[in-house]
């Protein structure tokens, strides 16, 4: 028992000095591709976000790479987000073991913004134009000791505006630290380092930088897991506490080997979606999973307030 504490202060004490460390270097300025924050999983969604901890999803991919590393067999993963104003997201990821070498994956996230119409100075129409994005990456998940792996996310990002358009690479870095038999797990992640390869005409911008920290435990006596996250330890704050703001948290009760209940909650989304004194339900998120033979079937709803809501679906599977 002394050796489990000690050994997990040890890797805690890591974990914070590589946050600090990233968060001094970390400012980031003007973005675009900020459809790289928006939460693909329906799971992760209905928990609030909370999934930099998570091992046991094949989209952990997209919060952190490092939660690949325990997947079983071959899970793949497909989810489709019905977003406001018609706004449609889609993403696929796999991941495989390869023996003596480690775990890789493989993932894509795209977007749709629809058609627009196309107009002059005097607001004649002239045909309509479109736009999306896509990001393409590979993974690879490895073990640093026991319980202490790590993996790293590279990716490839394009952005299109009817004839112009953006192209830019990053890179994911993530860690956790892992107690199986206390169903424990710790995570920390560094999303979106990288560059801009290609501008739209001559303005030069940043990739939505993310330094997150997270943690997931499952109760001893109750089927209940819980997932706390805190998203965007850059930023720059007045004061250290006020970089804590941005947290999300989330419980996943199983009621039986067929169906499970989420729950969630975003700090952040509430904050950004109140209109004066009033938020209504916004930031709050509730969702479902269904395991049919070797099929989970995955539904959340995520409130935006007045504005609306999301709805996201999915899909995973072994092979």
């Amino acid at each position: 028992m002394k050796r489990f504490f000690f050994d997990l202060l040890h890797h805690l004490t890591q974990l914070v000095v590589i946050s600090f460390i990233s968060i001094t270097i970390a400012n980031a300025q003007n973005n675009t591709y900020e459809f790289l924050r928006v939460g693909m999983s329906p799971r992760a969604a209905a928990l609030g976000g909370s999934f930099v901890a998570a091992t046991d999803d094949p989209d952990v991919i997209f919060y952190n790479p490092a939660g690949i590393y325990t997947l079983p067999e071959t899970p793949v993963s497909f989810s489709y987000v019905n977003h406001l104003l018609d706004i449609n997201l889609a993403s696929l990821s796999v991941t495989k073991n390869i023996e003596g070498i480690g775990k890789f994956g493989a993932s894509v996230q795209y977007i749709n913004y629809g058609t627009f119409p196309r107009t002059d100075e005097y607001a004649n129409k002239n045909g309509e134009f479109g736009a999306g994005e896509v990001a393409f990456s590979a993974a690879y998940a490895g073990l640093i000791d026991e319980n202490f792996v790590y993996g790293t996310n590279v990716k490839f990002i394009y952005s299109g505006i009817a004839e112009y358009s953006s192209t830019a690479i990053g890179m994911d870095i993530g860690l956790q630290y892992l107690i199986p038999e206390e169903n424990f797990s710790l995570g920390f992640a560094v999303s979106n380092i990288g560059t801009q390869l290609s501008k739209y005409i001559s303005s030069k911008e940043e990739l939505p930088l993310d330094i997150s920290l997270g943690v997931s435990k499952r109760l001893l006596h109750l089927p209940l897991r819980f997932f706390v996250d805190f998203h965007k330890l850059n930023e720059n704050q007045n004061k250290i506490f006020n970089r804590l703001k941005n947290f999300s948290a989330g419980g996943e009760f199983t009621l039986s080997k067929v169906l499970k209940l989420r729950a969630g909650f975003d700090n952040e989304k509430r904050t950004e979606l109140k209109v004066g004194n009033f938020a209504g339900l916004a930031g709050f998120a509730v969702g479902l999973g269904i395991t049919i033979k070797d099929y989970q079937f995955s539904y959340a709803f995520s409130s935006m307030g007045q504005i609306g809501a999301l709805h996201r679906i999915g899909l995973n599977t072994n092979f």
